[in-house]
């Protein structure tokens, strides 16, 4: 077991390596080699499959309840408001800056670090720590491909950045294209039924449209018109129009659930694109929540996704660094941040295992 100094050393030069390494999702293949020489340098068995890296943390027992620890090594492209290179990890006044530094890097490598920490000790769980690709577009390669590979985990601790305050809950999310249907006709003749004036219905329902159930922690769901399209010349009434609705649904709903509620109120023909990108929540009485209250936490429903939206097992989301500061230009995370995650993280699950041998 290494001290927390070195282990934080480690992490920094890990994120180091990181930044310097473009990764953007679909393209995570060199930061995988990374992941896979930090593992084979420590004498870690690790497994991969296509760029996601995972590793126990001693020999599995299925006697013993099991916890993931993830977070993603992809990024988005950098914008173009950088002012420095976004593939140079430059420290300046205590801020690491970079590409992916803060989201998640930042998280990534402080998980790691505890891993690392606990790897080879007696624990009364099973640890799992795992690397996944393709978060940022919550790709179908990414943590959806590996779960089937892995044990099934009575709680995963998600990677983000939160500043350590710790998210129970997760908005989902839904796109839906939506049709509605007229009938064609000369504009000139007043022939037709026209299918934008139908849509405008609907428009108007969508914008007052409230869901009946709200999430204790997250609030309302929430729909948005964000795309529309009709016609095709100026002398002819429409026959269709389609627009794009996009649904941020809480804990209250499955998306399943919040379709249905729309479908009962609208008159277009609603298709959703995916309903994979489920909302999260923390069931009430889990030793997490408990472990958090003891730790004096905050907790809070997260408006933004994760990797937590394909997990099906229950989670939280926490990490340093600050969700303001994702995929925005000079992206950085204070090394202060780093330290503190690593003992956070640490903390956690010292604390988990302290209560579950108690309970």
């Amino acid at each position: 077991m290494k001290d927390t100094q070195e282990l934080f050393e480690d992490a920094v030069e890990l994120l180091k390596q990181l930044i310097e390494t473009p990764s953007l999702s679909r393209a995570e293949n060199a930061t995988a080699d990374i992941l896979e020489e930090y593992f084979s340098s420590r004498a870690i068995p690790f497994t991969k499959s296509g760029n996601n890296i995972w590793a126990f943390a001693s020999s599995f027992d299925r006697n013993k309840p099991t916890l993931w620890l993830n977070s993603h090594h992809d990024t988005v492209k950098p914008n173009a408001g950088y002012t420095k290179d976004p593939f140079l990890p430059t420290i300046e006044d205590g801020k690491l800056y970079g590409l992916g530094s803060n989201d998640a890097g930042g998280p990534l490598v402080s998980l790691i670090a505890a891993f690392t920490y606990f790897y080879g000790q007696d624990l009364p769980f099973n640890l799992i720590m795992i690397a996944s690709a393709e978060e940022e577009i919550s790709g179908k390669n990414g943590i959806a491909a590996v779960i089937d590979q892995l044990p099934a985990c009575d709680l995963a601790i998600v990677g983000e950045p939160t500043l350590m305050d710790m998210a129970v809950a997760e908005k989902g999310l839904m796109v839906i294209d939506a049709k509605v249907y007229g009938k064609a006709g000369h504009a000139a003749r007043e022939e037709g039924i026209n299918a934008i004036y139908l849509a405008l219905e609907d428009l108007q329902k969508i914008k007052d449209f409230q869901f009946k159930k709200v999430s204790q922690f997250l609030g309302k769901t929430k729909v948005s018109a964000t795309v529309i399209h009709a016609g095709q010349q100026h002398n002819v009434v429409p026959d269709i129009c389609e627009f794009v609705l996009d649904v941020r649904v809480t804990d209250a709903y499955t998306l399943q659930e919040a379709l249905d509620e729309l479908k009962s109120e609208l008159n277009a023909e609603l298709t959703p694109r995916s309903l994979r990108l489920q909302s999260s929540h923390v069931p009430e009485g889990h030793l997490i929540l408990k472990v958090g209250e003891k730790l004096g936490k905050n907790t809070y429903g997260s408006p933004t996704l994760s990797d937590q939206a394909l997990i099906p097992y229950p989670s939280v989301k926490i990490g340093p660094g600050d969700s303001a500061r994702s995929h925005s230009a000079d992206e950085f995370i204070y090394l202060k941040e780093i330290e503190n995650g690593i003992l956070g993280y640490i903390q956690i699950l010292e604390t988990y295992a302290a209560m579950l041998l108690k309970n």
